[in-house]
């Protein structure tokens, strides 16, 4: 976890992306791996997503790749057998959790309030998603939930975009943001994988200065 931790913060950005069409996600993978982001999360919201990580998996093997919007240990273990190398879930589940520890794979779950913070942390959690970021009140709820909480890291996601993203990754235990500017759905629905290309280039280049 440690090692994935410090891969995401290197990062900086972790693409959330959902594909219709499995295949689509091979010259995807490629825009954002060529233009600096060798990272994605793809999420469970389509019936693609698990073929969509095995060919991500075996065209790019050095990608980072989640697996997204996980809610039950079925596709946990359909994630995990198509090769993902971390879960990200919208909320905490323990039962989703627990399937994780038990399969040995890193799981970042969403949380938006110290109960749930606490609940992720009792399971030995310490790196947590902020989720939907904006609306459960951004930086301001972000900073007053670290306080408390010394161990915590945290990845937001959920209204994250270009005019906002260095604000965010100027606190130091927020390891890296969640963000889909780059790769809307409109995009990966027309393949144009040149204008993705060009904006995750932008959004590296905008992160690292």
């Amino acid at each position: 976890m440690k090692q994935m931790i410090e891969q995401l913060r290197q990062l900086k950005i972790v693409p959330v992306i959902t594909v219709e069409r499995a295949e689509d996600i091979i010259p995807l993978g490629k825009a954002l791996a060529d233009n600096g982001l060798p990272v994605a999360e793809i999420t469970f919201r389509s019936a693609a997503a698990a073929e969509a990580i095995r060919l991500l998996k075996e065209t790019l093997p050095d990608m980072l790749i989640g697996a997204g919007t996980v809610l039950n240990r079925e596709q946990v273990v359909a994630a995990k057998q198509a090769g993902a190398d971390f879960m990200v879930s919208p909320g905490f589940n323990p039962n989703t959790v627990k399937a994780c520890q038990q399969l040995n794979i890193p799981i970042i779950p969403g949380v938006n309030n110290p109960s749930a913070i606490e609940g992720a942390m009792e399971l030995g959690l310490k790196l947590l998603k902020f989720f939907p970021a904006e609306p459960s009140g951004g930086l301001p709820m972000i900073k007053a939930i670290l306080a408390p909480y010394t161990e915590l890291q945290i990845m937001p996601t959920g209204g994250i975009g270009p005019n906002n993203i260095r604000d965010y990754l100027a606190v130091p235990r927020i390891v890296a943001c969640g963000g889909s500017w780059m790769v809307s759905k409109a995009l990966v629905d027309d393949r144009n994988w040149q204008e993705i290309g060009r904006l995750t280039r932008e959004a590296v280049d905008l992160v690292n200065t």
